[in-house]
């Protein structure tokens, strides 16, 4: 047996110190990964919502229609081809958005359907559609 006396503390001179340390480093790891988390610096300029803005109308579009017999029609009214295209121009200048839906007969004379989009590539008219009908 070991003889302890009683000035002699030998406790006291062993303190072990690892779990004190592992302890310390364990809330080192937690607080450097936690702290970038906490102070965000980030600047952001998010977007605000838009207004809402009311539908616009729809826009308004003109039936240019050529019959069998040759004869023009602008919005079922009867037009001749030499007033056709002074018509169309100031209806541009009206309203620079102006769409035209042009429909032929299907036995009209080829070359007056010819002459029809003519008038309206003079007037700058752009917005064109040709309306067809399905046959079976």
């Amino acid at each position: 047996m070991k003889k302890v006396s009683k000035g002699h503390h030998s406790s006291l001179n062993e303190l072990n110190i690892t779990p004190l340390l592992d302890l310390a480093f364990v809330l080192l790891v937690i607080f450097i990964i936690t702290t970038p988390q906490l102070s965000n610096d980030l600047e952001m300029n998010l977007p605000s919502p838009k207004k809402e803005q009311p539908p616009s109308p729809p826009p308004k579009i003109n039936r240019l229609t050529v019959q069998k017999s040759g004869q023009i029609m602008l919005n079922d009214q009867a037009i001749e081809l030499a007033a056709l295209k002074p018509t169309l121009v100031a209806m541009k200048a009206s309203d620079p958005e102006t769409t035209i839906v042009v429909r032929g007969a299907a036995d009209v004379e080829y070359q007056r359907m010819i002459s029809v989009l003519d008038a309206l590539q003079q007037a700058d008219i752009t917005k064109i559609g040709l309306a067809t009908e399905t046959t079976q």
